[in-house]
């Protein structure tokens, strides 16, 4: 991999991180507006070791070694830079299974939001859409089942990852909609700090799995979704304590951000079933939605009085 290739990658997970994480930016400014100095300071010190090294390099590197167990865990971190021909095969060889796992989960991801959230409807057909919310259950259905059965014919564990893919999302949602329940809670003073920061981090966790997710459409390397999540988290921390206002303004970011997502899915599964795409793609249509959608969002904010700018 060249430099030039491995710095594109590096800046669209720093961006694709940093638009997936928004909403978590705003609850943990909301939580720690009611913390003590000393709790506040703990979290966005101590907090960003455990956002960065114990879930966006841990998560990332468990992914990649458990789907290929062979590498064993030094191969699993190195794998992308390493000259070994057998660990390029084992790569090659368990790729797959990762990427239509991943591209599942994110285009379940995407319909759940598309149907059942609240927005701020950026596209005409979204309000259409959302207002037939029931269909998500029946599409998402009807998407596994369709994955599945492709893959069967490729490789029956593609077909399993496809279904631990969907089984992910589940059970991540559900522990996001637990959290983010417990958030008024947060807000009282009958909670301890103490417990206010294992929120966070919990929070925190389950909101960096779409990041790590992704990740994997832009690459496998450890290192560099390391390095490129890891500067997206420390950007949604200082969003937190800086901008989070200025950041409410841009209406239009998570609908932008939900479109990568939708569009990476689609690159992960297509390379699954072994479409070549270019290392260039994802850093591309990351930039390309996030900057139209944060574009529509700078004409709101000038129509409401604001100027558009932090």
């Amino acid at each position: 991999m060249d430099l030039v290739s491995a710095l594109l990658i590096v800046a669209g997970l720093c961006l694709f991180e940093t638009v997936t994480s928004i909403d978590n930016a705003i609850i943990n400014a909301g939580v720690l507006s009611g913390m003590a100095a000393w709790a506040r300071r703990w979290f966005l010190t101590w907090g960003i070791l455990i956002a960065v090294f114990g879930i966006r390099f841990l998560l990332p590197w468990l992914i990649v070694w458990m789907s290929t167990p062979s590498l064993g865990p030094v191969d699993a971190l190195t794998a992308t830079f390493s000259g070994d021909p057998m660990v390029a095969a084992a790569i090659a060889e368990s790729a797959p299974i990762l990427l239509i796992g991943g591209g599942t989960f994110l285009a379940f991801l995407f319909f759940h939001w598309l149907f059942l959230e609240e927005k701020h409807f950026g596209l005409v057909v979204e309000r259409y859409i959302r207002a037939r919310g029931v269909w998500f259950y029946a599409i998402v259905s009807i998407l596994l089942a369709a994955l599945v059965w492709f893959s069967l014919g490729r490789d029956p564990m593609m077909a399993f990852g496809a279904v631990i893919g969907s089984t992910a999302f589940f059970i991540v949602h559900g522990f996001r909609e637990n959290a983010q329940e417990q958030e008024q809670l947060m807000h009282s003073g009958s909670v301890s700090d103490v417990s206010r920061i294992f929120y966070l981090e919990v929070i925190d966790a389950t909101f960096s799995v779409d990041g790590v997710v992704g990740a994997f459409a832009f690459t496998i390397s450890v290192p560099l979704i390391l390095v490129g999540s890891g500067l997206g988290a420390i950007v949604v921390r200082e969003l937190t304590v800086r901008n989070i206002e200025s950041i409410k303004r841009y209406v239009y970011l998570k609908n932008g951000a939900m479109y990568s997502v939708f569009l990476l899915g689609i690159i992960m599964v297509a390379d699954s079933f072994g479409v070549h795409i270019p290392v260039w793609v994802s850093p591309v249509i990351t930039f390309g939605v996030v900057g139209y959608f944060l574009m529509r969002s700078k004409q709101v904010a000038r129509s409401l009085g604001g100027n558009g700018r932090d």
